[in-house]
């Protein structure tokens, strides 16, 4: 437990995430590549939405990582407001617009995937409601952070609203457990073993594992660029104070 305390100081952080980093931008690539060639060369059309049902390869992985980057910014909330942790405020500010990008990604995908097989690019679907109160959380989080300037109240105000919104979570999950919606119910994650005939299945499952690297990767490197910016920040401050008492100093004497 110490030393992943120290690993995650933001010292020791900038250094083996650098290290690490192309090794996991790599892996993604390869991973998108494996995926892409699996998505549109070996998985068959399916036989009711034909080729429609490639959508799925960008939506369902799209949707999984919207959801882990909220989860992810939840338990950083709790690092931030528990252990006061300086790595996660920065963790959780390099995840949301990851997480808002790839909610976007989603809503945009089953759009296009309803029109031909709903007949409409929208409904208000207990599924399709929850994904965009997700994305409307997320804007109002990045909004947050930039409407406070003191980053210690930023941090707390963002982190109570993050654990408020992740109420939002398993209603996104159980939502077409609960209600009897236009969406299908779960298909992959489910008592009694996917749905989905293997053929589809591992393609996507590829897919999936591509997004996750690929997350991995870039909250890796926004992680880093924050720390860099903050660093800026710091130092930009401590300049303008010693300007000031350099200009104040010959008039006290």
């Amino acid at each position: 437990m110490g030393r992943l305390t120290r690993l995650a100081q933001p010292g020791h952080f900038m250094r083996w995430s650098g290290v690490l980093l192309p090794w996991v931008a790599g892996l993604a690539l390869v991973l998108l590549a494996v995926g892409q060639y699996l998505t549109w060369f070996v998985a068959p059309p399916d036989y009711q939405q034909g080729e429609t049902v490639r959508i799925m390869y960008i939506h369902v992985p799209a949707a999984w990582m919207a959801v882990f980057f909220y989860g992810a910014m939840t338990v950083s909330a709790l690092g931030t407001l528990i252990w006061r942790h300086p790595l996660a405020d920065v963790a959780q500010r390099a995840a949301a617009p990851i997480g808002a990008a790839f909610t976007l990604i989603c809503l945009v995908t089953g759009s296009l995937w309803g029109k031909p097989m709903w007949g409409t690019y929208w409904v208000w679907d207990a599924r399709l409601t929850s994904m965009l109160v997700l994305f409307l959380i997320y804007c109002g989080l990045l909004a947050l952070w930039r409407t406070i300037e003191d980053p210690n109240r930023a941090a707390r105000a963002v982190a109570i609203l993050t654990l408020v919104g992740a109420v939002n979570l398993p209603i996104i999950k159980f939502s077409v457990n609960w209600w009897s919606t236009l969406h299908q119910p779960a298909s992959i994650l489910r008592m009694g073993g996917p749905t989905i005939h293997p053929t589809m299945l591992y393609p996507l499952l590829v897919m999936i594992a591509a997004a996750s690297v690929l997350g991995v990767a870039l909250h890796l490197q926004a992680m880093r660029t924050e720390i860099l910016r903050r660093r800026v920040r710091t130092l930009t401050i401590l300049e303008a104070e010693r300007l000031d008492a350099a200009l104040l100093a010959p008039q006290a004497a």
